[in-house]
Parts: structure tokens; C-alpha cells; sequence
């Protein structure tokens, strides 16, 4: 019984998510003024409302929503759709919870407002979080988390930073902490009661998993923060909205006197859960319901009070059958507990009767688990698909955007050129009737020139067109293509078979991944690095293991940030060919790849150390050497059309301090950060 409501608390902490993501939006007793119009006001006095009347709530948000389309303010309009997809989520509308989020975050990529854009993303964030899309929910979330940082809205970033902290358990309880802890920060700084509590639970919640490895100390500080926490919960108890956190606060409270030292201070732990269950009650909070009464009835099965805990359990479910919905899963979970009470006292009928009932609810409880499962499956292939459409038909507005900035063009130089003839032959008329041969051969050049124009301005846009189709020649060298294929052909006429075997896949696989990867737009850090080491140790069969290698990575760096594709290969092909290729043969080469991230400018930092003959010799011998590095040309090309969007995209090139760090070279490549 015990393992029943332990793992229904834990359920009650991922659950908590939920009701953390649908107040992201809003302090609802204190809004910031931070470029807040009168029209997101109506639509947050609406929205405070979805507990109390949901109609008046509705009504209210929609009508911000019209009055916002009739002024034609996209950024108002925004953060209505977005409203309204929090209140479908607490109505449990999934159609209309994706509809209005959805068209939030479409409608906030045309507009400039860090705030709107930060509301979209939370919006998406709590519609990916309730279709079970962790790694989708997270994007979205620090992306809010990131934009409502910029503007300093303290009380957003307390519970959005919650909300994430919450999606990293169980897998990262150092994120978890790093999280919950900022979560806190902030909150302070806002000094607004609803985002505290919600840093707070967050918070209590690593404090609590940390019991499964701690001592009688982490239960002390356990206990001590939880009860600092249901103390502000009851002090500002008329300004939180969540009611159901002043309900978890308790329950946890509770929860952590039962784990303490025995005999356990009884009175403490009935009083929190008398609490959370007077709130589960009042607010209709199931799972707080559910895990209250479990809780005592446990207590009561230990104690022996096998007859007390009995009449709980059936007053539990009856209180259910009172309401006017069924929870089959609570249902599910008393009656397992009333079976286990039966067994301790030996009355088998009881326990053929709770089981019969038990079987029952937990058919009905797995039918709609099986429903949800495969509702959230379909709403996630939806989301999916309305996403790739929604990027295919901003890519079309982009193109169709050029092409009338071209028609514009070649229509107003047409134009000018028409009013420049006209004006010539009016001249000519009058002024110049003995030179009409003249002009007329002037005509003809002045149209050949509108022709060779036009045929520049398409050359140009063809050259763009065609910067990726030459990156993707120039990621492999003829000459290391012909010279590993030579390498590899003379290990399998040595009979050397295994080895030849081992390099021949390699040279397959880094050919599959340039093909592959030069036809994504972005790729993950962990991509590149496997490409890069493939690339690599080809080269050293090429040299004939002439040089060594390393690649690190610091530890905040995440290997799964993506990048764009095949921007590194070009810099080792460099250090290769012009650095350790020419150096002498006594000197064993080694190429250092160091990579590090920028969290304020949102780019990763990649160092590349050659110990080979520099750039001074270097430029010495390529007035001999015929290797051409266009794909060195085509990546700093790549980097300049980067810095539109990330103004430190780019790379240096310099010699290495002799002295202090040796001879070779060093280059520092600044590379955007994509989500």
C-alpha cells in the first residue's frame, strides 16, 4: 500500500507541471508593466477567472481577442490566443488547446515584441508537455524561460523556470537543482506569493528525492523548508490562485514526517493531511484527494487500525460516487488498498469482493489510459505536421516575398529606362533631327544594357542558389578521396584484410554522413564530432599515422545543441594539408579540438590547435602548392549570411605563441547556437 501512494506522489509532482505551465503567463494579482496593453489585461481578468466561472472566463478572453483583431495588433492578438489555449488545457479540450496554440506561435513569428514571442512559447511549451513531447516541451520552455529573462519578468521566470525544472526529473537531477534554485531567485525578486510557491514545491521536490540517498540532516532541511513553505502558503492564502499548491505544500509535509525518525510526530502529520484534504475537497483536486487519504490509511494499516483504515478507504469512495464524474483510477487504487487491509485481517470474502471491484477499475482505468495514450499520439503527429507546415508555407512567403522585390526591381528600371527613351526622342525631335542614325544606335545599347541587368540580377540570385550545392563538392578533397581509396587498395593487396575492412567502412561511413548532413539544415554537436573523427582517422591512414588527435568538450556543453552542419571539417582539412602535411618527418603531428559554450551570446566556441609549420611557412610553400581550400572560402561565406541573426558568428585564424604554447596554428570558431 505504502508503494502505491509513494508512487502517486511522485505522479503528483510530475503532475504539478501541469498547473505550474497554465500560470507561466500570469502573477495574476500583480501584472508587471512591462509594455502590458489594456487589451492582455482584459484578457488575464478573464483567464483569473477559469476556476470560478468558466463561462464569464471565455467570454472575457474572446472578447479581448476581437477587440485586439478590430485594432489590427498582432502582439495583443497573440497573447489572446494564447489565454485561451491555458483555459482549454484546464477544460481539457485538446483540439481547441492545439488550435489556439498553435496560431500563437505561428502569429509570433511575424511579430517583434519579446514579451508576445516569450507568451507564444510558453504557450507551446504546456501544449507539448501535455501530449507527453518532453524534449519539444523543453525547447519551447527555456525559450520563454530566455525571452522572459531579457525583459526581467521576475514573476514568469519563476514559474516557467519551475515548469523546466520539473521536465529534467528524473533523468538530471544536477539541471533539476540549477533550475529550481533560479526558480527561486526569481521569485524573490518579484515578491509576488503565487510565483514563491511555485519555486518552492519546485524546489522542495529535488530536496525531497534527495532523501533516497540522504540522512537524518537532508530530512531535517526537508522538513524545515516545507514547513517555511506551508507557512507562506497560509499567510498569502487570499493572493494565490493555485489553491492546489497550498494542497501539494501540505501533502508533501505530510509525506516527509511519515519518512522521519519513529515514532513519527502523529499530530504534525494528521494535521497536513486533514489540511490537504480539506483543500482536495473544497477545490475538487483528485490527486490530492487520492494521495491524502492514502497516505493516513497506510499510517492506519501499520498501526494495526486495520478497521479505521478500512472505513477510510470506503469513505474515500463513496465521496467519489458522490461527484458527478467517475475517477476510475482512484477507484482502482482504494479498492487495491482495501484488498491488502482484508488480507491483514484474514477476511477472505472481504478480499473476493474488493478484488472483483479492483479487476473492474482497473479494465476501465487501462481503456482510458490506452484512450489518452493514443490521443496524445495523435496530437503529437498533428502538432508535428501542422509545424512542418506552417515552416513550408513561411519558406513559400519568403520566396514569394523575393520574387516581388525582384518584379518591383526589374519593373522600376524598365520604367526609368522607358521615360529615359521617351525623353531622348522627344530631344531627338526636336533638337537633333540630322542625328537620328546616332540615337537610334543608342537606343539599341541602352536596351542591351537592360538585358545584361536583367541577366546579372538572375546570375546573382542563382550564385545564392548555389552556395550550398558547392559546399557539398567541396567537403571532400579529390586528392584525400584518391589517396585513402589508394591506401585502403594497398592493405587488401598486402592482405592486410581486417584493417583494410575497418577503413573502407569508415571512408563509407564519413561519405554518407557529408551526403547526409550537407542536406540538413542543423545537426547535433555529437553528429559533427562523430564525422569529424571519421574524417580524421582517415587522414592518418593517409599519413601513415603521422599525426595524433584529441577532442574535448567542457562540461557544460551539451552534446545534443544543434549546430549548423560541416563547419568544422574545412579548418582540420586546412590543419592537415598546410600544417602537418609539410612538417618534418622526425615531428609527430597533433591536431587539439577543444569546444566550450557561450550561454550569453548563444553560440559554441570551437578551438582547433595544429602543431605543424605555421602560417608563415605555410604561405611560403602554397606559392608551389596547387590545393585550393574553397570549402575554407564557402564556410566563412556560410558565417557572414549567420551574422543576420547572430552578429559573433565567425572565425579568426592566428599563429601560436612559439614561447609560451609552441609552433602551429590556432583558429577560434564562433558557431550560432539553433534551436
Amino acid at each position: 500500500m505504502r508503494q502505491i501512494f509513494t508512487i502517486d506522489l511522485f505522479n503528483l509532482r510530475k503532475q504539478q507541471l501541469f498547473f505550474y505551465v497554465l500560470f507561466s503567463l500570469l502573477a495574476l494579482s500583480k501584472i508587471q508593466a512591462q509594455g502590458i496593453s489594456p487589451i492582455e489585461k482584459m484578457a488575464a481578468e478573464g483567464y483569473a477567472k477559469r476556476f470560478s466561472d468558466t463561462v464569464s472566463c471565455l467570454k472575457i478572453q474572446q472578447k479581448a481577442l476581437s477587440l485586439a483583431q478590430l485594432n489590427k495588433n498582432k502582439e495583443d492578438e497573440v497573447i489572446c490566443y494564447a489565454y485561451l489555449a491555458l483555459t482549454q488545457r484546464r477544460l481539457l479540450d485538446l483540439k481547441e488547446f492545439m488550435h489556439y496554440a498553435d496560431t500563437a506561435f505561428y502569429l509570433s513569428q511575424h511579430v517583434k515584441k519579446i514579451r508576445t514571442k516569450a507568451h507564444a512559447s510558453a504557450a507551446m511549451g504546456a501544449l507539448k508537455s501535455y501530449i507527453e513531447d518532453k524534449p519539444q516541451a523543453l525547447n519551447y520552455l527555456l525559450e520563454a524561460y530566455r525571452l522572459f529573462s531579457k525583459i526581467k519578468a521576475h514573476d514568469q521566470c519563476a514559474k516557467i523556470a519551475s515548469d523546466i525544472s520539473y521536465l529534467f526529473s528524473p533523468a538530471s537531477p544536477t539541471k533539476v537543482e540549477k533550475y529550481a534554485r533560479e526558480a527561486m531567485i526569481h521569485a524573490e525578486k518579484s515578491g509576488n506569493p503565487e510565483s514563491q510557491l511555485h519555486a518552492r514545491l519546485a524546489l522542495g521536490g529535488f530536496l525531497s528525492d534527495k532523501l533516497e540517498t540522504g540522512g537524518l540532516f537532508d530530512w531535517e532541511a526537508a522538513i524545515k523548508f516545507f514547513e517555511e513553505t506551508v507557512a507562506l502558503a497560509e499567510k498569502n492564502a487570499d493572493k494565490i490562485v493555485s489553491k492546489s499548491n497550498i494542497g501539494i505544500a501540505y501533502l508533501n509535509l505530510a509525506d516527509l514526517y511519515s519518512k522521519g525518525p519513529q515514532p513519527i510526530n502523529e499530530k504534525a502529520f494528521l494535521m497536513n493531511l486533514e489540511k490537504a484534504t480539506a483543500i482536495a475537497k473544497k477545490y475538487n483536486v483528485r490527486i490530492i484527494y487520492r494521495s491524502a487519504i492514502g497516505l493516513k490509511g497506510f499510517y492506519l494499516t501499520q498501526k494495526g487500525n486495520y478497521s479505521q483504515a478500512e472505513l477510510l478507504f470506503i469513505e474515500g469512495i463513496n465521496y467519489q460516487k458522490s461527484l458527478p464524474y467517475t475517477d476510475n483510477y482512484l477507484f482502482a487504487a482504494f479498492y487495491s488498498c482495501l484488498k491488502d487491509v482484508a488480507v491483514k485481517r484474514k477476511d477472505f470474502q472481504a478480499y473476493y469482493n474488493y478484488d472483483t471491484l479492483y479487476a473492474k477499475y482497473t479494465q476501465l482505468k487501462y481503456k482510458e489510459s490506452t484512450q489518452s495514450l493514443l490521443q496524445n499520439a495523435e496530437a503529437r503527429y498533428e502538432s508535428s505536421k501542422k509545424a512542418e507546415r506552417i515552416k513550408q508555407l513561411e519558406l513559400e512567403n519568403e520566396l514569394e516575398q523575393k520574387n516581388k522585390l525582384l518584379g518591383y526591381g526589374i519593373a522600376g528600371v524598365l520604367l526609368i529606362g522607358l521615360v529615359f527613351m521617351f525623353r531622348s526622342y522627344y530631344y531627338r525631335q526636336r533638337y537633333y533631327q540630322n542625328r537620328e542614325d546616332f540615337l537610334k544606335q543608342e537606343q539599341a545599347n541602352n536596351e542591351l544594357k537592360m538585358q545584361l541587368m536583367e541577366k546579372e540580377t538572375i546570375e546573382n540570385l542563382a550564385a545564392r542558389l548555389s552556395l550550398e550545392r558547392r559546399l557539398l563538392r567541396s567537403q571532400m578533397d579529390p586528392h584525400f578521396i584518391f589517396n585513402a581509396l589508394g591506401n585502403i587498395q594497398s592493405m587488401i593487396l598486402q592482405k592486410d584484410t581486417i584493417p583494410a575492412v575497418s577503413y573502407l567502412n569508415k571512408f563509407s561511413k564519413l561519405t554518407r554522413q557529408i551526403l547526409e548532413q550537407s542536406r540538413k539544415e542543423t545537426i547535433s554537436l555529437e553528429e559533427e564530432i562523430n564525422t569529424l573523427k571519421n574524417y580524421i582517422e582517415l587522414q592518418q591512414l593517409r599519413l601513415n599515422n603521422g599525426f595524433d588527435y584529441i577532442i574535448e568538450c567542457d562540461e557544460n556543453v551539451e552534446k545534443e545543441v544543434l549546430i549548423p552542419p560541416l563547419l568544422i571539417q574545412p579548418f582540420i582539412e586546412n590543419a592537415v594539408e598546410h600544417g602537418l602535411k609539410p612538417q618534418e618527418n622526425n615531428v609527430h603531428g597533433l591536431i587539439e579540438i577543444y569546444f566550450k559554450e557561450d550561454e550569453t551570446n548563444q553560440s559554441l566556441i570551437c578551438t582547433i590547435k595544429d602543431n605543424g609549420i605555421g602560417l608563415a611557412a605555410s604561405r611560403k610553400l602554397k606559392l608551389n602548392d596547387t590545393h585550393q581550400s574553397l570549402s575554407t572560402t564557402i564556410t566563412d561565406e556560410r558565417l557572414s549570411k549567420m551574422q543576420k541573426e547572430n552578429p559573433n558568428a565567425g572565425f579568426t585564424v592566428q599563429e601560436r605563441d612559439i614561447e609560451t604554447d609552441g609552433q602551429g596554428v590556432i583558429v577560434i570558431i564562433n558557431i550560432p547556437i539553433l534551436s
